[in-house]
């Protein structure tokens, strides 16, 4: 190569897509059960761990969307740890001790066992 610069702009380029090659970001979407603002912060405020990069739950719908990177998380870990902190979701229920903590707002209609 002749020129500095386009070699400089070829590396850039190759190291950028690399990087994305590498990034392993996938979208998942369940039922979250809840049913006002003080449970969507609750919900997006604990979905939001390591490698998160979004967490959307919307109180109409109960669906959390969450975008992630599978090598630092997965979406049933994500649901256990909203289930920990009183809200069932698809694959995780909550224990009955925290569920009967949260504010009266808060307590959605339970499905059974």
């Amino acid at each position: 190569m002749k020129s500095p610069l386009l070699k400089s702009v070829l590396i850039a380029a190759l190291v950028f897509a690399g990087s994305n090659l590498l990034a392993q970001e996938k979208t998942s979407t369940f039922k979250v059960y809840g049913n006002c603002g003080m449970c969507k912060k609750r919900i997006e405020k604990t979905a939001n761990v390591e490698g998160v990069s979004k967490a959307e739950w919307n109180k109409d719908t109960k669906i959390l969307t969450l975008v992630y990177d599978e090598k630092k998380t997965d979406a049933k870990t994500v649901q256990q740890k909203i289930a920990a902190v009183g809200h069932d979701t698809e694959l995780a229920v909550a224990p009955d001790s925290t569920y009967s903590k949260l504010p009266g707002c808060c307590l959605y209609e339970r499905k059974s066992k």
